[in-house]
């Protein structure tokens, strides 16, 4: 098998080269992406640590009762923030609320019009499925190498390493939706004269929205679960306990900090599990 392994396909080296190349020829995009990124999260931030932490859960609050309409899961939240606050974890937690948000930003507002482009043209998601299935099997640690080359450290390539991993999942699912729409919607449409505007607007995307809004619900989890990742690359939040508690061998505080997060995924679940509602 030795003449198998002398010719080795150089894989690395194509990938280094080209990493180099973008470095060079693109650092003007990448600066630019970097400072629109870090001021859409700065803005987050200060949204979520300016007001008092109780004014905060208050809208929180108000938001589930919008979605579910139930004071039992507006409780729940209630409670949920109370208890990480009672942890004081509250300034870690809005930083990864901050994560969080900034990738439902990107990512919903890239995956669902790909998504809608993919379902009405089908060669177009049968050449993407091996890029989704690229980004969601290559292991994360391989994204925060050229997020730092291009980033540097801190929130912004948590943030893009973060998107990378979960942008396929509002894709996949914004495209189940919309390809799954009855023909007989449609062609009833058609039939009273609707153009392709509005049948997208009007019969393809409110038939798709518990599967959109399933991606929604998966982009948050699954942001929320690069937490601990973000905090490798400087990225603040509930990872950085996580992470600290790792290297000191600390029992107690890296089952605190992980219990938060479990909280704080529950809560963000229950919020956003509209088709639970009754």
């Amino acid at each position: 098998m030795d003449w198998l392994t002398e010719n080795k396909i150089p894989v690395g080296k194509l990938a280094g080269s080209g990493f180099e190349w973008l470095e060079k020829k693109g650092s003007v995009f990448f600066d630019f992406l970097a400072d629109t990124l870090e001021a859409m999260i700065d803005g987050i931030l200060w949204v979520l640590q300016t007001p008092n932490p109780l004014i905060v859960i208050a809208v929180f609050v108000a938001l589930t009762w919008a979605l579910q309409r139930s004071w039992k899961v507006c409780l729940f939240v209630a409670v949920g923030f109370l208890f990480v606050i009672n942890q004081d974890y509250w300034e870690e937690t809005t930083e990864s609320l901050t994560l969080v948000l900034s990738a439902c930003v990107v990512c919903m507002g890239l995956g669902v019009p790909i998504g809608i482009a993919a379902a009405h043209r089908p060669r177009l998601y049968a050449a993407m499925r091996p890029v989704l299935d690229l980004m969601q099997t290559l292991p994360t640690f391989v994204y925060l190498i050229p997020a730092i080359v291009f980033f540097g450290i801190g929130m912004v390539p948590g943030l893009i390493a973060t998107v990378i991993f979960v942008l396929p999942a509002p894709i996949r699912l914004t495209w189940l939706g919309v390809s799954s729409t009855p023909q007989a919607l449609l062609e009833a449409a058609r039939a009273f004269g609707a153009t392709p505007r509005q049948t997208l607007l009007k019969v393809e995307l409110p038939y798709a929205f518990p599967q959109i809004m399933a991606g929604l619900n998966q982009t948050i989890m699954l942001s929320l679960s690069m937490v601990v990742i973000a905090a490798l690359v400087g990225a603040d939040g509930l990872g950085v306990p996580v992470v600290r508690a790792l290297n000191q061998v600390n029992t107690a505080l890296g089952f605190e900090s992980g219990f938060v997060i479990v909280v704080v995924a529950i809560i963000l679940d229950r919020m956003l599990n509209v088709g639970a509602r009754k």
